[in-house]
């Protein structure tokens, strides 16, 4: 469970900037996300081949120079 300390001169908007934040940081929007309907075997298969290959250029761009 994500929680964040409302400080008493942080207005409303940044708040809920910190706790979006800190929810993504967690993963709770993507399990979200992930267990809201069946996927079918084949469409995971492809939705990971495809984060690798995300994370595979972001690391070949890095270490580039």
């Amino acid at each position: 469970m994500s929680e964040i300390v409302i400080h008493d001169d942080e207005n409303f908007e940044r708040a809920l900037k910190r706790f979006k934040k800190k929810c993504e940081k967690a993963g709770i929007l993507s399990d979200l996300r992930k267990y809201r309907h069946y996927e079918k075997p084949s469409e995971k298969r492809k939705r990971k081949m495809s984060a690798a290959a995300r994370k595979t250029r972001r690391v070949a761009r890095f270490t580039r120079d």
